[in-house]
């Protein structure tokens, strides 16, 4: 490989590099190569949903970070979990498919980046998805994406939905069209049982060809450049160091931790970082590694009753019955993504769409740092703000990749967070203490009934709060004139020739959803920018 070149080079086969190698390669007489710090995704507890509890303990396929403790946490320490094998983190995330509001879009527009308009992105959306259901204006047909509703129904979902009914959400069959706002079964990357990961969506098909080649246990280590101009990616694979050269584009998708961390140690950053870490100046951008955004859930946990929850059917022997069903194709739990359905709330009256995203699950787990579910019936409400206003950074400590970098989100760190979460908890109790989840409903366990003030609602949320793994912004694309820009709307890093980054962490603030749809998308949108701008 050291003596090996290619058109492209992409670091990172997770929801973006996926996309993209398909994309590039599909064009024959380019080549590309994709590094891949992880291994193969082929593995059954990969595929099967209900496997990724097994997955997120395996080091050698996460990446394992934690966040620096605040005084909004309860100076806790939150850790987060990231993909690291092929597919990244829609190998192993809850694999919901919720692409997000358009005037997040429209906002990302507004602040000078033309081409990102919701009218403009929504043709991708729409080329990457395949879904039976929703208005065709809004949805895809034949993307390589397949979304479908989740199956499981029981008395418990039945009555959440008509609580939300109750208190005023419509019932909303496709959240993911013309409006969010409602409640439904979630949709998520299932097909056929199995889970969808941008592995599967791409690269099964991509690796076919002859013109791309991808590497897998590739860690990399540097960009390589000569004075601006990005030619190749220094790596570790097995011990050995090596190094890929790229004739056209240097391409980072490695994540928003890891694409901010491989830019400031490759000495594209914020001087006064780089400095301290002993690594030459290349490009001073001060937004690498800056803006850091990420959801933070908050959960209400309630014990059941007149009905069998997850908890119950997971446990042997009821768990052999339910593993027979999902081999012979009927309903099981092992095909069910962690939240079995979705509302999207408005903590305010103020004309616009939800800005609180509520799930629900008839599985409940007291235990924090376990994927063990209780043994009696329960049910967990959760819920996070979809826009927080609260940023934080990435700032690597060391050009060793041993090393974790710091990550501070600032969870709640700004005045009007605080009063979405506290809102958010009076919404989703809203909904527990309905008269339709009555008869379903034993106890409120989590915070529990005593917890009633706004102000004991908010120490609960910063005790218990944790990650969605929504991590955006630490590349965010503005315009050059902007300093804490780092891209610009063709995903070009300011001031640099032949390097780009194509991930979430270009997205300037915050989508109201989960992040895999909308990665995916700005990939396919990435793809079409270079093919334009190389003819």
């Amino acid at each position: 490989m050291s003596d090996l070149e290619f058109d492209y080079v992409i670091v990172g086969a997770g929801a973006a590099g996926c996309t993209l190698a398909n994309q590039l390669s599909a064009q024959l007489d380019v080549t590309v190569c994709l590094l891949e710090a992880g291994p193969m995704d082929k593995h059954p507890t990969v595929r099967v949903p209900a496997g990724f509890t097994r997955v997120i303990g395996n080091a050698s396929r996460t990446w394992s970070f934690e966040t620096e403790p605040t005084v909004q946490t309860a100076n806790r320490s939150i850790p987060l979990i990231q993909g690291k094998m092929l597919g990244g983190s829609t190998s192993l995330n809850g694999m919901v498919y919720v692409r997000g509001q358009r005037a997040d879009f429209d906002a990302w527009a507004a602040l000078g980046n033309p081409g990102w308009s919701y009218k403009e992105v929504l043709p991708f959306f729409r080329a990457l998805e395949s879904r039976t259901f929703g208005e065709p204006e809004y949805s895809g047909r034949s993307g390589p994406v397949n979304v479908t509703r989740v199956r499981w129904r029981d008395p418990a979902c039945s009555a959440f939905m008509e609580a939300a009914v109750e208190n005023g959400l419509p019932i909303n069959p496709d959240y993911n069209g013309r409006e969010q706002k409602g409640v439904d079964f979630t949709q998520a990357t299932i097909h056929r049982r199995r889970r969808v990961s941008a592995s599967t969506a791409f690269l099964q098909t991509a690796t076919r060809r002859r013109n791309l080649h991808v590497v897998t246990h590739a860690v990399a280590e540097r960009i390589l450049f000569s004075t601006n101009r990005a030619v190749g990616v220094r790596y570790v694979r097995d011990g050995q160091p090596m190094s890929v050269k790229a004739r056209r584009e240097v391409i980072v998708s490695a994540g928003t931790i890891n694409t901010a961390r491989l830019l400031q140690i490759s000495g594209v950053g914020d001087p006064d970082w780089l400095v301290q870490l002993g690594v030459p100046l290349v490009n001073a951008l001060p937004g690498v590694g800056r803006n850091l955004r990420d959801h933070y859930l908050c959960t209400l946990v309630a014990g059941g009753q007149r009905f069998r929850s997850i908890n119950q059917l997971a446990a042997w022997p009821r768990l052999g019955l339910q593993l027979a069903r999902y081999v012979l194709g009927a309903v099981s739990i092992l095909e069910l993504p962690p939240p079995v359905m979705h509302c999207f709330m408005k903590s305010a009256d103020d004309g616009r769409d939800a800005d609180i995203q509520g799930v629900f699950t008839p599985a409940s787990n007291h235990r924090v740092h376990s994927a063990k579910l209780d043994s009696a019936a329960g049910m967990t409400f959760g819920f996070w703000q979809h826009r927080p206003m609260s940023s934080g950074y990435v700032r690597a400590v060391s050009t060793s990749l041993c090393e974790q970098p710091l990550i501070q989100p600032n969870y709640l760190a700004d005045e009007r967070d605080r009063a979405v979460v506290v809102a958010g908890f009076r919404l989703m109790r809203n909904l527990l203490r309905s008269q339709s989840l009555k008869p379903y409903i034993r106890e409120e366990t989590l915070p529990g009934e005593h917890v009633e003030t706004d102000e004991a609602l908010l120490q609960f949320a910063q005790q218990t709060g944790r990650t969605a793994y929504h991590f955006v912004g630490t590349a965010s694309m503005g315009p050059a004139s902007n300093r804490l820009s780092v891209v610009g709307a063709d995903l070009r890093v300011h001031r640099m020739e032949s390097l780009r980054v194509v991930d979430a962490s270009i997205m300037p603030q915050m989508i109201s959803g989960n992040t895999q749809a909308t990665t995916m998308m700005l990939a396919l949108k990435a793809a079409d920018i270079i093919r334009r701008q190389s003819r």
